[in-house]
């Protein structure tokens, strides 16, 4: 909240968020890459990228050796393994169910 002394008015002032794709990702990574070749600072890097510093750094980490193709890849493979996650779990829980039932114990 930002309280301004003239007008007595409060607002918010929030950072949009924005949720990047992996490809996205991959191109931000080269760009800044290309831009630290040229001599840029990270500093500058990240303004230009209008991304923070952690943000930066961890998908350095996450994805930097990847080219777009493998990100997406990548997040298709997360995004099936959460899924076949869950059936798992549901399946599980449906078996303890069946056991109890047999077992007379419902």
């Amino acid at each position: 909240m930002v309280h301004d002394a003239r007008m007595g008015v409060e607002d918010d002032i929030e950072m949009k968020r924005r949720r990047h794709t992996p490809e996205q990702i991959v191109r931000k990574l080269r760009e800044a890459d290309r831009m630290i070749g040229q001599g840029a600072s990270v500093a500058e890097v990240l303004q230009h990228l209008e991304v923070t510093e952690a943000t930066y750094y961890r998908w350095r980490n996450q994805y930097g050796a990847m080219s777009p193709d493998e990100a997406k890849r990548l997040k298709d493979l997360e995004v099936e393994n959460a899924r076949l996650k869950k059936l798992l779990a549901e399946a599980e829980l449906d078996k303890a169910m069946l056991k109890e039932i047999a077992e007379g114990k419902w």
